[in-house]
């Protein structure tokens, strides 16, 4: 699989005239892909959505290699791509801004609408807000505008005494 996704981006770095270097490592559930590059910009683009675009068609042609190939051994795994650690550091960053977002709800008793944002970075503040007490979290709009509101949980998902909230859940689908 290393190997695949490694000629996978040489091919696409080569075409964009695009000189760095990457380390690919194979993990149990996805590929993990690191490129350090003198002009990370290019490939991260306005909001990470050019290194979104770049991890899609990866994927893609991850997908269609693997799917041509009928005698092949190798499951196809999710390629994550980081560019000059960008994905890392805005995980980081959504995580204390989900934190002091469910502080707000909290704090104030009304719900916040957050702006647009890829699916990836919703799904860390819902994983952020599902451990939070008193708030949830909830995906809205279609397409480009999909995001998300983070309110003050109701008496019914904070349970009631002697009620378990275990199997109640706090984020919808993503």
């Amino acid at each position: 699989m290393e190997a695949r996704v490694s000629e996978i981006l040489e091919n696409i770095l080569s075409l964009l005239g695009l000189e760095g270097s990457f380390e690919v490592v194979e993990g149990p559930e996805e590929v993990a892909v690191s490129i350090e590059t003198e002009d990370p910009g290019r490939l991260i683009g306005f909001r990470g959505e050019t290194l979104d675009a770049l991890q899609l068609i990866v994927n893609q042609i991850l997908g269609k290699q693997l799917s041509s190939q009928e005698d092949s051994k190798e499951q196809f795994k999710r390629v994550v791509i980081d560019v000059a650690d960008w994905r890392k550091n805005k995980e980081g960053d959504l995580e204390r801004r989900a934190r002091s977002w469910a502080q707000e709800v909290q704090e104030k008793g009304s719900p916040i609408e957050l702006d647009p944002m890829p699916s990836w970075q919703r799904r860390i503040i819902h994983m952020i807000i599902s451990e939070i007490g008193g708030v949830s979290s909830e995906s809205v709009g279609e397409g480009k505008d999909r995001h998300l509101i983070i309110s003050p949980a109701d008496e019914k998902a904070a349970g009631q005494p002697g009620e378990s909230t275990e199997d109640i859940p706090t984020t919808t689908e993503d």
